[in-house]
């Protein structure tokens, strides 16, 4: 079969991390590249693909099988709604979008048209999560009662000084970092209907957030209790735990989630789980059967591109819809909000 072309909009990180794992793969090959920045064209010489100013440009020039939108967030909505007119399938970096309201118009146009726009977040894709969502599927933990997260890393000062819109609201970890945990919660726990939360700058004196303690209310009734900070020296966190990116060091007897249910809990990413089986007696002074399962570890983001492929050919539908996206979005949003408020924040979709 053919290798699907696909062009990568935004060449920045994001966008040049795609376009490696594009450049790697066996079932698709990067086209072009699309980005107006001066420093873009030595981007593309390298690939060794044409680059182009803007979609228009490309679609009227040389038309892919596919896009990758890497582009910023103010220009999510705005490129895929490009993508939706074209007839042209799009995976769209995360957020959605910059805002709730805008996101709701792109998940009406994706449905009006049918279109195949997959949301970019790639952790959905690490087989790491598949294998822990397996677990809880399976009914091991027995019903889910409580959730214990956490994102806690330090970001170095030249982080700031490199973009300073990053110490101004928006800019903090809720926005920046939430919606990824978020993601994967949902996928592991089910919708999230309310949250409480409180946030703090008192570290970096920053407008914005460094720490913030969130509380989560899902559907089906569990709760959970959630740490994040870009301020906190630790290795608590998805990136330095499930060793998925090999640009953060890896501390493998760390975790950052501990799922408990009825019958047992697992911890994750480093796959412990203690039960006490459906037909052994429960109590606090029984021992746990104690077990860890073997895992694969891969990169998500080549595992998304392969994905994308499929979704490009109709050969599966998106993991991550666009309507993932806005629920995503809006539980983050909703966190801000009640972080600011201090109240309890409703997260349903009207």
């Amino acid at each position: 079969m053919p290798r699907v072309r696909i062009a990568v909009a935004g060449a920045g990180y994001i966008g040049q991390a795609h376009m490696g794992v594009a450049l790697r793969s066996a079932s698709c090959a990067l086209s072009a590249i699309v980005d107006p920045a001066p420093a873009a064209q030595a981007i593309a010489s390298r690939a060794g693909v044409p680059l182009y100013r803007s979609l228009d440009e490309l679609f009227e020039r040389d038309r892919p099988d596919g896009v990758i939108l890497a582009t910023p967030n103010q220009l999510h909505v705005e490129h895929a709604m490009c993508c939706i007119a074209a007839g042209m399938p799009a995976l769209l970096e995360k957020p959605i979008a910059p805002t709730v309201k805008e996101a709701k118009a792109l998940v009406r146009a994706v449905d009006e048209a049918r279109a195949k726009v997959l949301i970019g977040h790639h952790r959905a894709h690490s087989p790491i999560m598949a294998r822990a969502r397996q677990v809880i599927d399976e009914g091991r933990l027995g019903a889910l009662v409580a959730v214990v997260g956490s994102a806690l890393f330090f970001k170095p000062d030249q982080y700031f000084a490199d973009a300073p819109w990053r110490r101004e609201p928006g800019g903090g970890p809720i926005l920046l970092n939430m919606i990824h945990e978020v993601h994967n919660l949902r996928m592991l726990c089910g919708d999230i209907v309310a949250v409480q939360a409180f946030s703090s700058n008192a570290t970096r004196r920053f407008p914005v957030e460094d720490t913030v303690a969130v509380n989560l209310r899902f559907a089906s009734g569990a709760l959970a209790t959630f740490m994040l900070s870009d301020t906190a020296a630790s290795a608590r966190s998805w990136e330095q735990t499930s060793q998925e990116n090999k640009a953060y060091a890896a501390y493998p007897d760390e975790d950052c989630y501990l799922i408990a249910g009825t019958f047992g809990s697992l911890s994750i990413p480093t796959m412990r789980l203690k039960t006490y089986g459906e037909a052994g007696e429960r109590s606090w002074w029984k021992p746990f059967d104690v077990s860890v399962f073997e895992i694969e570890r891969d990169d998500p983001l080549a595992r998304q591109i392969e994905h994308f492929v499929q979704v490009i050919r109709g050969e599966a539908m998106p993991l991550v819809s666009a309507r993932d996206g806005l629920q995503n979005l809006l539980v983050t949003e909703a966190i801000v909000e009640a972080a600011r408020s201090g109240s309890i924040v409703r997260t349903a979709l009207a």
